[in-house]
């Protein structure tokens, strides 16, 4: 405003203004204020103003697309940085974009650490890419995430039919019931050890070493020294694991320097359970701290199922960039592994010099892992779905050749291959440790092809059909199980890793022969059963690691070696998707025992413990809480008392490590398949 001098005038102020031109000038500028601010929160499309003012709040549409609940912890923000991918609905979820002021009503909390420029990314769909700004270390994908999600046939977190106001019911208060030992199994996990791959909860610190890097097997000790009885002076430390389920060695470092794995394992749990703020805890960590320029050696197949699993699981459950380019990045990182003269990958990738090996145990470093080779598929078409990258596809084809064309003794497949020659080295069949998730991942592709994938069809049909002829028995007292096969000789033990099959025989009963299809959904109960009589006839009434069906003892374990317990998920595995399949109360009542006998027998006050005897009262723990526990055993424990449109079978195949992957709805000319 210019106020002109005029003769004789004295001004009334420094800026020469009368008391009444000074009020009107400042009520104009704090109307002019006003507006301004006033702009920033009630104009629509005002996100990249309110950045400049306002801490970042939680707008993450994948997050707040699920269904509100009542309260949630107290908010917290932070800095971020960028790149993510805008998530769009499930069908069925509210659009992100819209009624969102009664979702801030609902109070959702800040981002621990904030996704950044979301509301920076323009939607724009006409190539069926999404318009993102350049991130540094990105890969360029034409996935369309919003037209995925569109194709899925549920929502991802269910319809919740039960979600009524009224009093809770009974399945209610149990799936509440498991919530609330993830949420404490998390904190446990972030007060004491956040960052390292496992807890410790007695000891109330973190473990890192090398978890992954695989030395020893039970089966292998057993071939070597029948009984458990190890010679005199030979002394192994070993730290159980998961996935081809191994006992592996411990050494200095982590897995290849990878850390977090039970942040990694711990994402989609933490999703799908709705535990928001723990949610943006893990993720703030995978963008801060996940770094993959480490050195060392690692498992293929371990890093796979985990790391890999939980990121690609946690890409298509949100869209967010950062869990795609770390998958696909740490894909780069395994491929070396495959070169063989075979394309049989070894077990064993050097980070650093890009070398590989076999484990030194596994027939004198000569061998693959049935399991471990056998049980990458699903991740890595994964891999080429969101690169746009077909040496992943590549790999894993050229693995499922081999199987295709090698002669398999009596149908059988060993679990021992060199991938030099191409021959089994060792006639020793199992459907659980070093053989499992083989067969696993054969009835997995061929779902989530959308049933394109006929070899993979064919070939768990024909070994499914080969392990029920010779492997299969029925114990003296009506028990149904599958022992161990070494060259035309049973060992009548079934591992606790087996039990798995029940769970995985039912969810191939559909697509079998019309005359097949009754019998296999009997024999998934059979042995889903047995393996909770493993539970039901101890003490603790948790299962031990084997167990055997001998000299008149049956589903209980013969020594002291094998009586342990550590968190695994796969006789509930089994309990989800029988219950899925049949809604037979029992497997809710058989679940319900498991969570009941965790809480007494594992629970510690700062976390989850496996125990190391099962047939005692007084339990003694063996100070880990497993990854695997976040991972699988909570998960498939929720799911079991969930809607069976939560995470739908129809929309979704779990990995060996429960990280959902999504079907391939859209693969009508069968690029998912084998």
């Amino acid at each position: 405003m210019l106020v002109r001098k005029v003769p004789g005038f004295v001004p009334a102020s420094p800026w020469g203004l009368r008391l009444p031109q000074k009020f009107v000038f400042l009520l104009f500028l704090s109307g002019l204020v006003t507006l301004c601010f006033g702009a920033l929160f009630l104009l629509p499309n005002s996100s990249r103003l309110k950045r400049l003012f306002l801490a970042p709040r939680t707008q993450q549409p994948s997050l707040e697309a699920v269904a509100q609940v009542a309260s949630h912890p107290r908010a917290r923000g932070q800095e971020s940085p960028p790149n993510p991918a805008p998530a769009a609905p499930a069908p069925g979820e509210d659009d992100p974009g819209s009624q969102a002021s009664s979702r801030r009503r609902k109070g959702w909390l800040r981002r621990t650490h904030p996704t950044g420029p979301r509301e920076e990314a323009t939607a724009t769909r006409g190539g069926g890419a999404t318009a993102l700004r350049p991130q540094e270390g990105s890969v360029p994908s034409s996935f369309d995430f919003k037209a995925f999600r569109s194709r899925l046939r549920h929502p991802v977190l269910g319809t919740r039919a039960d979600g009524s106001k009224g009093p809770q019911s009974l399945v209610q208060t149990q799936r509440e019931k498991i919530k609330e030992m993830m949420q404490f199994a998390w904190q446990s996990y972030k007060r004491y050890a956040m960052g390292k791959n496992e807890l410790r909860p007695l000891t109330r610190d973190g473990y890192e070493g090398n978890m992954f890097v695989v030395g020893l097997l039970t089966e292998w000790t057993d071939l070597l020294f029948p009984g458990g009885a190890t010679p005199d002076g030979l002394q192994v430390q070993i730290e159980l694991t998961s996935g081809s389920r191994l006992l592996s060695c411990l050494a200095a470092g982590p897995p290849g320097g990878l850390s977090g794995a039970t942040v990694i394992d711990s994402l989609d749990t933490l999703y799908l359970m709705e535990l928001k703020e723990e949610f943006q805890e893990a993720k703030a960590w995978v963008e801060e701290s996940f770094h993959l320029n480490v050195s060392g050696e690692a498992s293929l197949f371990e890093v796979n199922i985990r790391y890999i699993g939980g990121l690609l699981s946690a890409f298509y459950l949100t869209g967010e960039e950062v869990f795609r380019i770390k998958a696909i990045k740490l894909g780069e990182k395994l491929l070396p592994a495959f070169d063989t003269p075979t394309g049989i990958p070894k077990g064993v990738v050097n980070f650093k010099s890009g070398s590989n090996r076999s484990w030194g145990w596994a027939m004198a470093g000569s061998s693959s892992i049935l399991a471990e080779f056998g049980s990458l598929h699903l991740e890595f078409l994964h891999l080429t779905q969101l690169s746009g990258n077909q040496v992943f596809a590549e790999k894993v084809r050229n693995i499922r050749k081999v199987l295709r064309e090698i002669d398999k003794p009596f149908g059988l497949y060993p679990n021992f291959l060199s991938p030099v020659s191409g021959n089994w080295m060792q006639h020793h069949v199992s459907v659980g440790g070093l053989g499992d998730s083989f067969y696993e991942y054969l009835i997995k592709s061929w779902l989530m092809s959308a049933k394109t994938d006929m070899e993979a069809k064919d070939m768990y049909y024909e070994a499914l059909e080969a392990i029920e002829t010779h492997l299969v028995n029925v114990s003296p007292g009506g028990l149904t199980y599958i022992a161990e096969w070494r060259g035309g000789i049973l060992d009548h033990k079934m591992g606790h890793l087996a039990c798995f099959s029940g769970g995985m025989i039912a969810l191939g009963a559909e697509d079998a022969k019309e005359e097949k299809r009754a019998h296999y959904r009997e024999l998934a109960a059979q042995i889903t059963k047995t393996c909770h009589e493993s539970y039901a006839r101890s003490d603790t009434k948790l299962g031990p690691e084997a167990f055997w069906f001998n000299s008149g003892r049956e589903a209980v374990a013969t020594q002291t070696s094998e009586s342990y317990y550590i968190l695994r998920p796969e006789v509930v595995e089994s309990y989800m998707y029988l219950w899925r399949q049949t809604h037979d109360p029992i497997y809710r009542e058989w679940g319900w025992e498991v969570v009941t006998a965790l809480e007494k027998y594992c629970r510690t006050e700062a976390g989850f413990s496996g125990i190391q005897d099962v047939y005692s009262k007084v339990p003694n723990h063996d100070n880990k809480q497993q990854t695997f526990f976040l991972a699988e055993t909570l998960k498939y424990l929720y799911l079991l008392f969930s809607e069976d449109d939560m995470l739908s079978l129809e929309d979704w195949v779990f990995n060996t490590e429960a990280h959902p992957l999504p079907v391939n709805h859209s693969d009508s000319s069968g690029r998912g398949g084998g």
